[in-house]
């Protein structure tokens, strides 16, 4: 008995994935490309939904006190100036981004190692869209930053690198699962009429990986067997 086994390698070092209910998923530099082995069989390419990257607010005001409220009052600031632009958003977190809102203000200020200076970390991010370059899209953060309002010795600092946002990646799975289909009876046909396709794997979260400077490649990692038709 006949089988030609596919084997689809679809690893996932340099990618990650969430369920339905996540708010924005971040793919950051050290995940931007496709690696150890083989790119995945079929992927859909799609725009990211944000460019975000993360900040550090710090004060570095003499007194205790008067630092945590100036570095209270910058936070709230630039939530109040974030929702009076229309493509500027606040969030919290690393992999995995939530709205930041005032209740979480006190939870994020950290003592630096300095005993004089207090840090927050925030991500800002922008809403991509189709017309959109890496230089608008980053442009539109550093000039949000450039003009946040910052109170007494507050200052917002550009440290890390600007990554891509994905929100509820899981929206893509019919559409995914439609092209491994398409693909999959293709490839059978490849062998002529006597071949059937079995598909296994399709449960799995969507993957995806960077593959433009604004544009993510999500995938399901599958595997795929043909052989002769009426074998189990």
């Amino acid at each position: 008995m006949r089988k030609c086994l596919m084997g689809l390698a679809l690893g996932a070092l340099f990618a990650c994935s969430a369920q339905a209910q996540v708010e924005t998923v971040v793919v950051t530099g050290e995940r931007a490309g496709y690696g150890g082995g083989d790119a995945p069989g079929v992927t859909v390419v799609e725009r990211a939904d944000h460019l975000v990257t993360k900040v550090r607010v710090t004060c570095d005001t003499r007194d205790a006190q008067r630092r945590k409220d100036e570095l209270r009052q910058t936070l709230k600031d630039m939530i109040a100036e974030a929702k009076r632009t229309n493509s500027i958003s606040l969030s919290i977190g690393d992999d995995i981004l939530y709205e930041f809102k005032e209740s979480s203000i006190d939870k994020i200020m950290t003592a630096d190692v300095r005993s004089d200076t207090s840090n927050a970390y925030v991500v800002i991010r922008t809403e991509l869209s189709k017309s959109d370059t890496f230089e608008t899209a980053t442009q539109r953060i550093r000039d949000f930053v450039a003009h946040a309002p910052m109170n007494g010795r507050t200052e917002i600092m550009l440290e890390q690198p600007f990554n891509l946002g994905l929100m509820k990646p899981e929206r893509y799975r019919e559409e995914l699962i439609a092209k491994i289909a398409d693909d999959s009876k293709h490839l059978a046909a490849q062998f002529g009429p006597g071949y059937q396709v079995h598909v296994e794997g399709l449960q799995h979260a969507i993957q995806w990986f960077q593959s433009g400077q604004l544009d993510l490649s999500l995938y399901i990692s599958y595997g795929l067997v043909i052989s002769p038709s009426g074998t189990p």
